[in-house]
């Protein structure tokens, strides 16, 4: 009995106090349910989507290439007498490959190129030139693992470098000979085979061995420009027209 008169006590104040609040523009609906409580959130301004592009993921690494995947190979023999590569062109000083061809990694010659630039740095304006391009993916497969099931994934770039070949090149600023000794042999110890010491002018060089030419001017990038009435000239044989 006093249940049901507490009760019905609660359900007329509520309905006496209905009209006052809707007459106050607060709807009725708001007494049955309860609101959740809405904490303040700073405001963070929205994420935009920047692209960064990368243009080479080292200087070493191609921009493009024909094939995803390549065969081994071996290293080219010049037989036939090729000169391609074997000159100082832009610098003054560099290195060459003496030993046979070998198979370099761009990690090999980014090692190399580093030296070189610590060595070279202190003297101002002085610049290197990288003369080889790993243009060569190399894959690999795991380790005992079953023969078959296609080709392994790739693993780094490298190239095929033939005897004679210049590897790098100093100069600019004025760089003095000894300065790029020291930092060339230094780097030379990086790389695999045998390296020797190189200088512009030199002639060039088909495997091991330098070729003899018979015109200054045939050497590519003789330094020191040569006469016309200097160049050698070849014997002549049998008779001479009047």
């Amino acid at each position: 009995m006093l249940r049901s008169a507490r009760s019905l006590l609660i359900s007329s104040r509520a309905v006496i106090a209905a009209p006052s609040m809707s007459s106050r523009g607060i709807s009725t609906s708001l007494l049955r349910t309860s609101t959740p409580s809405i904490r303040p959130t700073p405001f963070t301004s929205p994420k935009t989507a920047t692209k960064v592009s990368v243009r080479h993921a080292s200087t070493y690494t191609p921009r493009r290439t024909k094939h995803k995947k390549a065969h081994k190979g071996r290293v080219p023999v010049r037989t036939g007498g090729s000169t391609k590569g074997t000159t100082i062109v832009f610098g003054e000083y560099g290195i060459r490959l003496m030993s046979e061809g070998e198979r370099m990694t761009a990690k090999q010659l980014q090692t190399a190129e580093a030296i070189i630039k610590r060595k070279i740095k202190v003297v101002k304006g002085a610049r290197i030139f990288q003369r080889l391009h790993t243009d060569l993916p190399v894959c690999t497969k795991g380790n005992e693992t079953r023969m078959g099931k296609g080709k392994g994934s790739f693993d780094y770039w490298a190239c095929r470098v033939p005897s004679g070949k210049i590897l790098f090149e100093v100069g600019g600023g004025g760089i003095q000979e000894q300065v790029a000794f020291a930092a060339l042999m230094e780097a030379g110890h990086k790389l695999p085979g045998k390296v020797v010491f190189a200088k512009r002018g030199e002639p060039p060089y088909a495997g091991r061995k330098p070729v003899e030419v018979n015109k200054a001017e045939d050497i590519v990038g003789a330094s020191d420009p040569v006469l016309v009435g200097e160049l050698p000239t070849a014997p002549v044989v049998g008779p001479i027209a009047a």
